[in-house]
């Protein structure tokens, strides 16, 4: 057992409750915030879904991004802090404040708390959408050396509310930070096997698998299995490279959605034969987006493919994600076994 005690912030959230498996097996003290303590036994069941023992030394924390309350007891004795705690809704919020003040304010009271309390280094939690958006043209690799252009066009509440919480953090540390050191990870859409309910990521797989979507947009994504970004977390908490860096995390090149929808298919066996094979012409979602507030922010993006890298994680770090395909059938196999994919 390590002497170091790490702070894992949103340990109700799929990434998080990996991110504290991953400390634990690496012998770690952990504690978590939740914003209701009621919500403990949740993620115990979560834990135990993925190995830990019921006597995992795991403490809990009740503090919320939007107060100030319990975020210096939270960081109190602790080395490290993996910020991972942040706002994601299945759909646009009508004010985008709602994502961006809680995303934004939130991350600063974690890395105020944890500059106060002496952590050598806080991980903050990013994502692709501060990276990949905004740009009037695709005609490069993405890499950490991009940000997205909260103005630009087809930058939707949640994008805008991941760049401008990065950008934050940044500046925080440049100018305020005493010392705290702060490394990035920018994750693509993540997948892998379910600890609890399907996050929204996974409910794109779900409803291919399901059939819920009849024809596949001409969209494309970047995949990252969760326990390979779990993995780079502690990398980037633990290796002095990592300190003021930033990683995007991705298995590797972007798939289009009607590939992803041919791995489910040809590697899912019988639970895979409803995946849709048919491509929806841009013009169909085009059209539903005028009736539809869930087809909207597909128009932007519709027939642009997103070069990744993942280069840096793997020369500086010596991250070795698995495949996207071992990351999508991991998935469906794990929707299967928990009696969420329909058969017919």
């Amino acid at each position: 057992m390590s002497d170091d005690t790490v702070l894992v912030t949103g340990g109700t959230g799929f990434l998080g409750a990996y991110c504290i498996l991953r400390l634990l097996q690496a012998g770690y003290r952990v504690r978590t915030t939740v914003r209701d303590l009621r919500r403990s036994p949740d993620v115990r069941a979560m834990l135990r879904s993925g190995g830990a023992g019921d006597d995992a030394a795991v403490e809990f924390v009740q503090a919320d991004l939007t107060a100030d309350d319990g975020w210096s007891s939270a960081v109190a004795g602790c080395t490290y802090v993996l910020h991972v705690a942040s706002p994601y809704p299945a759909q646009a919020p009508r004010d985008e404040n709602e994502l961006i003040v809680p995303a934004r304010d939130g991350t600063l009271r974690v890395l105020r708390a944890a500059r106060d309390a002496g952590v050598q280094r806080v991980v903050l939690t990013s994502s692709f959408a501060a990276i990949g958006y905004g740009h009037a043209r695709v005609d490069h690799v993405f890499t950490e050396l991009d940000w997205t252009d909260p103005d630009g066009p087809g930058v939707g509440a949640y994008q805008r509310s991941k760049t401008l919480a990065e950008r934050a953090a940044w500046d925080f540390v440049e100018r305020e930070g005493k010392g705290v050191e702060l490394a990035v990870v920018n994750p693509v859409g993540i997948l892998g096997p379910l600890l609890g309910p399907p996050t929204t990521s996974v409910l794109l797989i779900q409803s291919l698998l399901n059939r819920e979507m009849p024809a596949l947009p001409r969209l494309s994504f970047g995949i990252v299995d969760v326990r390979d970004v779990a993995d780079l977390q502690l990398r980037a908490m633990t290796d002095p490279a990592a300190g003021g860096e930033r990683f995007l995390a991705t298995a590797g090149d972007s798939l289009w959605v009607s590939e992803i929808a041919r791995i489910l298919r040809d590697g899912l066996g019988a639970a895979g034969k409803r995946v849709p094979t048919r491509v929806l012409p841009d013009f169909a979602v085009r059209a539903l987006a005028l009736v539809s507030s869930s087809a909207r922010p597909m128009v932007h993006d519709l027939g642009v493919f997103k070069p990744l890298s993942n280069d840096k994680a793997r020369d500086v770090l010596g991250w070795r994600p698995r495949s996207a395909e071992d990351a999508l059938i991991a998935t469906g196999e794990s929707l299967v076994k928990r009696g969420l994919i329909e058969h017919h």
